[in-house]
């Protein structure tokens, strides 16, 4: 028996024992396409030779330094390659482990920034419906999944929950996309006021509702109004990139699609590319300073926050990025995958919805295409796929409660950007005949 405290207690999983490229391969030998890089994580693919060679030159040199102490060549590096990439004013960066930590931070800066500025009547948030943002207890608290709140939820931080932007599922008849994207952005104006102006210090978004949604992106406008709200007001936005980001989406920023510039960005997952865990917390200068020029601390902290082997494999991955042009080749694979899962699943009875952007997609299962009821939670469309794609050889990203916690089931997709048009082939094939074995043959 495994000594390991694992994910599920009823399942055994298979061992890895390496990975190359877009596949990862058990100890049994048997290959799989990582067709969501675990959880939109492994953007570059694995054994890539020059994130390896960073990491060991980095260890030769050195692994850890507290950075209550000492700051570190690659920290101070990674820093300034994020903030020459960042919307203007987005000047600070802090050095995390992980999206959940950065979440924490960003929450934290948030309140300390209005106690500086004395208006400590500022700590409501404000968030959305089936948003995720994490799972430490006040990344949780902010998150809108009530699966995940429910069990918690005595623990959390009371946080306001609007409605999210998407149209697939919020869309009325008659309505146009202007008037969609006005109506839900609304929703933030009247919590706002709701709760009374003066105690709101923040509202937090995904540009691209990642895990819980499966790939959804805002309709036209809607970031933009969501962003004269918040200056009306005097509320920092806080754009959560930690899956939808560093290129994931075909821009660097997946919020820079909006034309709008945030007042925090958090991001992880595709910045460590998986061959470290780090994450970052990106705010604007005149945050930073008035805490620099106030109590001059930030009361916040974790061990391994800025750890110099974890920045090494950052500014790695990020020059890869820039020397191989992998953000613009996430646009041209990503308009090919889209493609061809439109032409696969496009009239497919059970799916629903194809949507995203970049290497990043969703696809929603219902029961009837019509009237977009879901499949019965009890059915487990979710788990089944997940389960049928690994025995083809495939690793994809299922997940069950995609309308409310509890209905609804999709599966998104988050190749690595360096996967091919053929792979993109084998994992449409794969998906096929996983979605084949679920809910049996049907016609295109």
């Amino acid at each position: 028996m495994s000594k390991v405290f694992s994910r599920n207690s009823r399942i055994q999983l298979p061992t890895v024992a390496r990975g190359e490229g877009v596949y990862l391969y058990d100890k049994e030998g048997k290959q799989y396409l990582d067709g969501s890089g675990g959880a939109a994580v492994s953007s570059l693919g694995h054994s890539n030779e020059r994130i390896i060679t960073a990491l060991n030159t980095q260890l030769e040199k050195l692994a850890f330094a507290h950075t209550g102490f000492f700051t570190s060549e690659s920290a101070e590096l990674l820093a300034e390659l994020l903030v020459k990439k960042a919307p203007k004013g987005l000047e600070k960066v802090y050095l995390v482990s992980g999206g959940s930590e950065a979440i924490e931070a960003a929450i934290k800066v948030a309140r300390q920034y209005f106690l500086e500025t004395e208006q400590p009547q500022r700590s409501r948030i404000i968030a959305r419906r089936q948003s995720y943002h994490g799972n430490t207890l006040g990344a949780l608290a902010v998150g809108g999944n009530m699966w995940r709140r429910r069990q918690f939820a005595p623990l959390l931080i009371d946080t306001s929950h609007i409605s999210p932007c998407f149209a697939y599922r919020g869309l009325r008849l008659g309505e146009t996309v202007e008037q969609y994207s006005q109506r839900t952005a609304n929703e933030l104006e009247q919590e706002i006021l709701r709760l009374g102006s003066e105690t709101v210090m923040a509202f937090i978004a995904e540009p691209v509702v990642g895990a819980t949604l499966g790939a959804v992106p805002p309709t036209l406008g809607y970031f933009r109004s969501i962003r004269k709200i918040c200056d009306r007001y005097g509320i920092l936005l806080i754009a959560d990139e930690v899956m939808c980001g560093a290129g994931r989406t075909g821009s660097f920023f997946a919020i820079d699609q909006e034309a709008v510039i945030p007042d925090i960005i958090t991001m992880a997952k595709g910045l460590g590319a998986g061959y470290q865990p780090l994450g970052a917390m990106l705010c604007q200068n005149y945050i930073h300073d008035a805490i620099a020029s106030g109590s001059g601390f930030f009361q916040h902290g974790h061990t391994y926050q800025g750890h110099s082997m974890a920045a090494a494999a950052g500014v790695a991955v990020l020059e890869e990025l820039e020397e191989k042009g992998l953000v613009d080749r996430v646009n041209r694979a990503g308009k090919y995958l889209l493609s061809a899962l439109k032409a696969q699943f496009g009239q497919h009875p059970h799916i629903g919805d194809i949507r995203g952007r970049g290497l990043f997609m969703g696809l929603e299962f219902v029961a009837d295409r019509e009237t977009k009821e879901p499949f019965n939670p009890e059915a487990n469309i979710a788990g089944k796929l997940k389960s049928a794609a690994m025995s083809k050889g495939l690793i994809c990203y299922p997940m069950q409660g995609t309308i409310n916690g509890t209905c609804g089931d999709h599966v998104l997709l988050a190749p690595a950007y360096i996967i091919t048009d053929a792979q993109i082939d084998e994992l449409v094939e794969k998906l096929a005949s996983a979605v084949s074995g679920v809910l049996g043959d049907t016609d295109r």
